[in-house]
């Protein structure tokens, strides 16, 4: 009798200590519990954070709920008051604590492995100089990253691994270009989503405002289809990688790579940044446009021309506007 009531008071203490909450102070406290952790190792990691008292008792708690299998690991943060309970549900849930990356439409594969590695909650995968493996980790091996990875805000574990946020991104962009392909208009001088993709990649270097990335695409569309060189300084560019210093001059226009759509006919290798959905649909479901050629004209709007007389026209003017 006397060890029934003293399973039932063990039972009746765990309970109310579960329920209990206990105050953390105005600091958030953060832990992260590592993939493989036993539940003993979990509950000395808790207690050197400060988030329970009695290690043991949270053990059986944790047991007595059936919780202990279904631990997961990630990063957690608690703050305010917060009882056993709510930690076992937390992390029974895998409700990990989140944080951001925000990839700009226009990144290249340079600036985004740059910030995967500067940023402080992203785990690299790999050496920073084999980006072989890397990009086999992600389902890309033959080597050619550029492009392939969706501009947008992502959600992540702190501690996650920068081939899970690539793979993510990669996916996405395979999705969005897959969907854009099916929809694609008649007609178009592009044979595969690896060219509509690259095209896209030039309109998104080429224009930021929106209304007129339609209008950039069927320009290089009209002299896709006719076989006019490209002739667009953001693959020029591109192609000179580091050697650019911010000013491009007649002799990078001149200097052959196999960027320089001055100096090649048709599309460059491969894409020069990460094109956004807008860029991709703009190339894809082109408005009806005769236009050849067009210019800056200044205030970030560009003159769009059929002919090259209207175009050396319109560059005169516009160069002669910005001069006064």
């Amino acid at each position: 009798m006397l060890s029934v009531l003293a399973a039932l008071l063990l039972v009746a203490c765990g309970l109310w200590y579960g329920e209990h909450p206990r105050s953390l102070g105005s600091e958030a406290v953060a832990v992260e519990i590592r993939p493989g952790a036993s539940l003993r190792g979990i509950a000395r990691q808790l207690e050197r954070s400060g988030l329970i008292a009695w290690p043991a008792v949270f053990i059986g708690y944790a047991r007595l709920r059936g919780d202990a299998p279904r631990l997961k690991a990630g990063s957690y943060e608690f703050s305010g008051e917060v009882s056993v309970r709510q930690i076992l549900d937390r992390m029974a849930q895998g409700d990990v604590t989140e944080v951001l990356i925000t990839i700009p439409e226009g990144w290249t594969w340079r600036q985004l492995r740059a910030a995967l590695r500067q940023h402080p909650h992203i785990k690299p995968a790999v050496p920073a100089d084999d980006e072989a493996a890397l990009l086999a980790g992600i389902g890309l091996p033959n080597g050619k990253p550029e492009g392939w990875f969706f501009p947008e805000t992502y959600f992540f574990g702190k501690g996650s691994s920068e081939v899970d946020i690539l793979r993510r991104a990669h996916r996405l962009m395979r999705q969005h270009l897959d969907r854009e392909w099916s929809q694609r208009s008649d007609g178009l001088p592009l044979k595969s989503p690896e060219e509509a993709l690259i095209l896209a990649s030039i309109v998104e270097k080429e224009t930021g405002r929106p209304e007129e990335r339609g209008l950039v695409a069927a320009v290089f569309l009209n002299r896709l289809r006719i076989g006019m060189r490209l002739q667009t300084d953001p693959t020029v560019i591109y192609g000179l990688g580091t050697d650019f210093d911010g000013n491009l001059r007649k002799r990078d226009l001149l200097t052959d790579t196999p960027y320089n759509t001055y100096t090649r006919a048709g599309l460059p290798p491969t894409p020069i940044a990460m094109p956004g959905l807008d860029s991709l649909r703009a190339v894809l479901q082109p408005p009806h446009s005769d236009s050849l050629y067009f210019v800056a004209r200044g205030d970030g709007t560009s003159h769009f021309s059929r002919t090259l007389a209207e175009h050396e026209r319109a560059v005169t003017e516009f160069q002669r506007r910005r001069r006064k």
